[in-house]
């Protein structure tokens, strides 16, 4: 059994499924069309094409949410998509939102008090995490800062610190949510979410960010499974082959580099296998890791679940007796 194989295949079917339950929740929710926020991504891209085939150009709208930090080629590639399919659509940059925030300054300051040779008009920074692969108990974070492209500095963040820039960064995506929500109701329009399978196991989005959305239509498909809907929809190569990113720090921060810690087709395939229960041989084979090795991985994907199931969690209710 080949567990990429099993991911990959069935991308018509899900398209068509995909497509119906779009058609089906603008219908059922009596609403007219579908709000998307376009990345330059390829989830976001597979979702924009998928609700243009679901309910049609016209009733599909595009919002390009750059901000000060943001990566050139994510407008220009979620613009050249909109384009491509003839979708109306519009840039709606939050930096203001974020600078009446101070979320940059904020954000600084804490940079500069784990790396104090830090200054933000020369280094670019990013946020990793050790590789799953290589331990699965180590989660300290770091920062990095790069200048001219080579990383200059590596520095542990304390937790309180880690703490507060991951609210700062999220306020970017609520604030993303915000906006969208402002054109889908003034449109009567749903927001569609862009959350696949893996970031949803993960509890890989923010809570009311871009996790607050009406409907997720891809929240059941791995990101493989996304590669291979991008790749029978015709989706441009240069999304397609663009390394997965959050794209909310100055230095490119692969998803590799801080979500998953390890390559997306071995974190897809260690999912896959804990969902069906697959024997360890199988695992063994298809990942080319040693059972001791995907005993410790998972481990640390279970403490990832655990962590984040606050995120992935319905606000509990609480109910009274009668």
């Amino acid at each position: 059994m080949k567990i990429i194989d099993e991911l990959n295949k069935d991308a018509e079917k899900n398209a068509s499924q995909i497509r119906t339950f779009i058609e089906d929740r603008v219908k059922d929710f009596k609403k007219k069309g579908i709000v998307v926020g376009v990345s330059g991504g390829i989830d976001s891209a597979v979702i924009l094409a998928l609700a243009v085939q679901a309910v049609g150009k016209e009733n599909v709208y595009g919002l390009i949410l750059p901000e000060e930090e943001s990566a050139a080629s994510s407008k220009e590639l979620g613009a050249r998509l909109c384009e491509s399919m003839d979708v109306s659509y519009e840039e709606v940059p939050i930096t203001p939102i974020l600078q009446a925030l101070d979320t940059y300054g904020k954000k600084d300051q804490i940079i500069k008090r784990t790396c104090p040779e830090y200054d933000p008009n020369i280094h670019k920074t990013s946020l990793v995490l050790p590789s799953l692969l290589e331990n699965d108990m180590l989660t300290i974070p770091s920062i990095r800062l790069v200048k001219d492209d080579e990383v200059v500095a590596k520095n542990r963040l304390k937790a309180k610190d880690y703490l507060e820039l991951i609210g700062i960064q999220n306020v970017k995506q609520r604030s993303r949510m915000m906006i969208q929500y402002l054109y889908a109701e003034k449109n009567n329009y749903l927001v569609c979410g862009t959350t696949n399978k893996t970031e949803y196991l993960l509890g890989q989005f923010v809570k009311y960010g871009d996790g607050g959305v009406d409907i997720e239509p891809l929240s059941d498909c791995y990101k493989t499974q996304v590669y291979a809907l991008a790749n029978f929809l015709g989706i441009d190569k240069e999304i397609i082959e663009r390394p997965p990113s959050a794209d909310t720090w100055s230095s490119f921060t692969s998803d590799e580099d801080f979500f998953w810690r390890m390559p997306i087709h071995v974190m897809d395939q260690l999912l896959y296998s804990q969902e069906h229960d697959l024997p360890m041989e199988i695992i063994e084979k298809n990942t080319e890791l040693s059972e001791e090795k995907i005993n410790k991985v998972k481990r640390g994907i279970d403490k990832i679940k655990s962590a984040s199931k606050y995120i992935t969690s319905a606000p509990p209710i609480c109910y009274l007796d009668k």
